[in-house]
């Protein structure tokens, strides 16, 4: 259940939960995509900043981080499953899926911030979340925060 919950968390905090597909075919930026069969690689520029990113799919992975990830875990697409299983694995080289399970909720935003640019204290110069409003969607979502 906690696991279930953070990764909506992450969702609603890279902006992408309830968008299209719950997210999963959204590019940066808001357009969607359709073709889950493998990343979608479009980079976009974003209008605000002139950033460029290759960010797509429920958690916006990078192409460079997807492609490592695909190889890693043997992800045969760029579907629901594949994006949750990689979304996982991230927070596990991050050493945050025992408190993640556990429900040690700041913890886990804490050792994951470097991966998610939105995430509070990620450093990164992109709009970053409050900890409390993630707290309260994780919470809203069925997780439940351990003292």
């Amino acid at each position: 259940m906690n696991r279930q919950a953070f990764l909506d968390t992450l969702a609603v905090s890279e902006g992408t939960k309830d968008l299209g597909d719950d997210g999963y075919n959204v590019l940066v930026g808001g357009e969607l995509f359709h073709d889950y069969s493998h990343h979608p690689n479009v980079l976009v520029t974003l209008n605000k900043t002139g950033l460029k990113s290759t960010a797509a799919g429920r958690y916006q992975f990078l192409k460079r981080t997807w492609d490592a990830l695909q190889a890693k875990l043997g992800l045969p697409d760029f579907g629901h499953a594949s994006q949750d299983a990689g979304c996982v694995e991230l927070i596990t080289e991050a050493g945050a899926l025992a408190d993640v399970d556990a429900g040690r909720f700041d913890d886990a935003v804490t050792k994951c911030r470097r991966i998610w640019a939105s995430l509070p204290g990620a450093g990164y110069g992109q709009h970053e979340n409050k900890l409390s409003d993630l707290r309260a969607a994780y919470q809203r979502a069925g997780g439940v925060v351990s003292q």
